[in-house]
C-alpha cells in the first residue's frame, strides 16, 4: 500500500489494528529540473496490538534518475520505531512490531526533466 494504490485511512485502520498518524506529501523529494519530478509520500502506521509487517519496495539505494539534465528524486526509505529507538529496515523485509511500535514509509521522488535556466 505504498505508491502502488492510495488506501483510504479508514479503510487501513477499520481492516487492521493500526492507526495512521501521518500521511503526507514527502516535500521536495522530486528531482530539481525545467518540470521538477513530482514529490513522493510520507506515511507513519502505528501497531495497536503484535503484528507481522512485510514491505517490498524500490529505490531505496539507486535514486530515481532525473532525464535530460534534470536532477534525480530522493531515494525513498523505512524505519520502524520501537522502544523510542528509530532503525532502517531497508526496502525488502518482514518484521515483528509490538503495541505502539510504528514504520514509516517515504516512498522516492521522481526526477526531474530538463536542464533548469539560470
Amino acid at each position: 500500500m505504498t505508491n502502488t494504490r492510495i488506501t483510504d485511512p479508514e479503510i487501513l485502520e477499520k481492516r487492521y489494528p493500526v492507526l495512521l498518524k501521518q500521511f503526507a506529501l514527502r516535500k521536495n523529494s522530486g528531482g530539481d529540473g525545467k518540470y521538477r519530478g513530482g514529490d513522493g509520500l510520507v506515511r507513519e502506521i502505528e501497531a495497536l496490538a503484535p503484528l507481522q509487517v512485510s514491505i517490498l519496495s524500490e529505490r531505496r539505494i539507486l535514486a530515481p534518475c532525473g532525464l535530460h539534465g534534470g536532477e534525480n528524486g530522493k531515494c525513498g526509505r523505512n524505519t520502524i520505531c520501537k522502544n523510542k529507538q528509530t532503525t532502517d529496515i531497508g526496502g525488502k523485509n518482514s518484521i515483528q512490531l509490538d503495541y505502539g511500535d510504528s514504520i514509516c514509509i517515504k516512498t522516492p521522488g521522481g526526477g526531474g526533466y530538463g536542464k533548469r535556466k539560470k
